[in-house]
């Protein structure tokens, strides 16, 4: 696997500052200047500027290559195996970021500007970097856009397309414009304690990120993705149905496949729709209520990225045979609970994204005899 986000620049990281309780999040000032309007609200951005700054490759680009490299090293793939793999990239926005305004320090190349510009560039540059030659996809169903990658990867491979794949995931959406529309929508939280389920919550805290996770049919482990499915709400174009919409039906399917998850990782990205919606799924879809882990509150809503994100810091714990904490004092809906210190465990779990427009998609993880 590989992770980069505030947290950190490899998977280790990120483990050890979600045990610590490291909280990412800084005025926008920082990285935008005094003089933005988004200046005093809460970002969580990657520190080290100059890994993502590449005169040949876009900072989005640079971001997926060194996620990717992490994975495929941990894997030790020889250059046989990445021959043959398959690659699916999920973003959100793309190569926005240095396109839609100019990338602090960064000279590009004239003659890179259009690739700079096309969202499928980061699969390009893994496979021309990599020498990855099997099935190339890129996915942009908005926040889903993670988790669907690993998806896709995994019904690939499962279906004999290609005999391992590699799983790609990146957003970087602290870009001035894209900033705006978030805020124009409300979608931005002003308070730099990200508490999901709390009265009164209202916003998301963006943050950069991105994965990757390097899947091979023929060599399982203790650690299994053993579920992927998806569905649409077919409601809204920008909100996610208060009632939970369609993903009760979602779980149910994958409890009937998997059985029943001991523990969910939630989108929980502090929206007051997501507030209320997150809850209602769970008291539909769960008898004995399973424990929740979130995430966003240690590295922001990585918008695309999020989903396999959140799945390589969920798998990197299991492996362990444990579940991550919650950060202390977040509020719990009425009748669950958070967890707030690592708990031993064995059995299978649950990752959930909903990306706007009602694209829901989940993920099941086994580990122990359940894998």
């Amino acid at each position: 696997m590989g992770a980069l986000s505030a947290l950190g620049t490899d998977v280790a990281a990120h483990l050890t500052g979600v045990r610590a309780g490291v909280v990412p999040f800084r005025p926008l000032a920082g990285l935008l200047g005094s003089a933005s309007p988004h200046a005093h609200r809460p970002g969580a951005w990657i520190e080290t500027r100059a890994a993502l700054t590449h005169r040949k490759w876009s900072p989005v680009t640079m971001a997926a290559l060194q996620v990717a490299r992490e994975a495929i090293s941990a894997a030790d793939w020889s250059s046989d195996q990445l021959r043959e793999a398959a690659l699916v990239v999920g973003t959100s926005r793309g190569n926005a970021a240095g396109w839609l305004g100019p990338w602090p320090g960064r000279r590009p190349f004239k003659l890179m500007s259009a690739s700079n510009t096309i969202h499928s560039e980061p699969a390009a540059a893994i496979s021309i970097e990599f020498g990855i030659t099997g099935p190339n996809h890129v996915l942009a169903s908005g926040c889903s856009a993670g988790l669907d990658a690993v998806g896709v990867a995994m019904m690939m491979v499962r279906a004999g397309l290609a005999p391992r794949a590699l799983a790609v995931a990146v957003d970087l959406p602290l870009v001035p414009l894209l900033l705006d529309n978030y805020a124009q929508s409300g979608l931005l939280a002003e308070s730099f304690t990200l508490d999901p389920y709390a009265p009164g919550s209202h916003g998301f805290i963006p943050g950069e990120g991105a994965a990757a996770i390097a899947m091979d049919g023929s060599c399982p482990g203790n650690v299994e993705l053993v579920h992927y499915s998806c569905n649409a709400d077919a409601r809204d174009p920008v909100g996610i149905p208060a009632d939970g919409g369609l993903t009760p039906a979602l779980l149910a399917a994958a409890i009937k496949h998997t059985g029943v998850p001991s523990a969910v990782c939630p989108h929980a990205t502090g929206t007051a729709v997501q507030a209320k919606a997150d809850p209602a799924v769970f008291r539909k879809s769960f008898t004995i209520m399973p424990t929740l882990h979130l995430l966003k509150p240690f590295t922001g809503h990585t918008i695309g990225a999020s989903g396999l994100l959140e799945s390589v810091i969920l798998a990197a714990f299991l492996r362990e045979g444990k579940l991550p904490p919650n950060l202390p004092g977040r509020h719990a809906p009425d009748g669950m609970s958070l967890p707030d210190s690592e708990l031993p465990f064995s059995g299978l779990a649950v990752k959930l994204s909903h990306g706007m427009g009602g694209h829901n998609a989940l993920l099941a993880i086994a580990t122990g005899s359940h894998a």
